[in-house]
């Protein structure tokens, strides 16, 4: 991806959810959802427990159906469709617990993501053995520049297995970036992580997003990370919208404190949401989540860090 954000051009939205519900028999998980995702932003998404957050991520990923309503991708209208489909047009996510393939090392875990590769068909391992020795060359090179930048390249050979809880989520998002994605849906990428690392893996969410234009929607409950890297944050409350905009204006809405405290305003004081690491969250708003292309650029990073 190319160019760079203009403050006077609003980025087009890549993503539009529009009146979106998904039952579950008698219970209603998510009711009348709508919002959109810009193009190159980070969007976030928080609320407490239950207010329907990864079942939204589940029907965008494909790997539920809505029950009603409409997901936009590209202005194509793509709800229902299988999470192979989705995928193949380039949306991606990731895991709060990591689906690693354990019994394969960190290494092969990156080179198995790419589709297509010329290994995958058996008669061209006889008919064009050159052609497979060239596609797993560039893919285990790719691979091991994506190791470097998320400082997993001193356990490339180690089972995933092994891996701490810290360093599977950032195997998580190395997947995520095999894949060259076009949208990426990051599941709590902070839960289980150790504060060291997390502010690497947030320096690493906002490197992808503004030299290489990944667009991210990120579920978190730790409100510090959202407001260091989301321009907008959207609320859920009992499955529908309660509000979005700036994590500054959202963390003093009595409609979102009353939603995560169940109470209202005390001597006309609001508080801010609680943060998920028991912190206060940040008064200031993200900064510029603009992106512009530079090729690949994953930089060298230092060693790998425990989560």
């Amino acid at each position: 991806m190319t160019g760079s954000h203009s403050s006077a051009t609003a980025p087009a939205p890549i993503l539009a959810v529009e009146d979106l519900t998904r039952r579950f028999g008698g219970l209603t998980a998510v009711e009348g959802c709508s919002f959109r995702v810009d193009a190159g932003r980070i969007t976030g998404i928080i609320g407490p427990n239950g207010a329907g957050k990864t079942t939204i991520f589940n029907m965008v990923a494909g790997a539920l159906p809505p029950s009603s309503g409409r997901i936009l991708f590209d202005g194509a209208d793509i709800a229902g469709l299988p999470t192979h489909e989705m995928f193949h047009r380039g949306i991606v996510r990731t895991f709060q617990i990591p689906h690693e393939f354990s019994r394969l090392t960190v290494l092969e875990n990156l080179m198995v993501v790419p589709a297509v590769q010329p290994g995958e068909r058996l008669w061209r391992v006889w008919t064009s053995p050159a052609r497979v020795r060239r596609g797993e060359r560039e893919v285990r090179e790719r691979a091991e520049e994506a190791l470097r930048f998320l400082t997993l390249w001193e356990v490339r050979d180690e089972l995933a297995a092994n891996l701490s809880g810290g360093q599977k989520k950032l195997l998580e998002l190395g997947r995520a970036m095999m894949t060259e994605p076009r949208l990426v849906l990051l599941d709590e990428p902070g839960a289980g992580v150790n504060p060291t690392l997390l502010l690497k893996l947030r320096d690493m969410i906002r490197h992808l997003n503004r030299q290489l234009g990944y667009t991210f929607v990120i579920i978190e409950h730790d409100m510090d990370l959202i407001a260091s890297l989301c321009e907008r944050v959207i609320v859920l409350a009992e499955g529908s919208v309660l509000t979005e905009g700036p994590m500054g204006a959202v963390r003093r809405d009595p409609r979102v404190i009353d939603a995560y405290l169940g109470g209202g305003e005390e001597d006309g004081q609001a508080s801010p949401p609680p943060s998920g690491r028991g912190r206060r969250p940040d008064s200031g708003d993200a900064g510029d989540g603009g992106a512009s292309g530079n090729g690949r650029g994953f930089p060298d990073s230092g060693s790998p860090d425990g989560g």
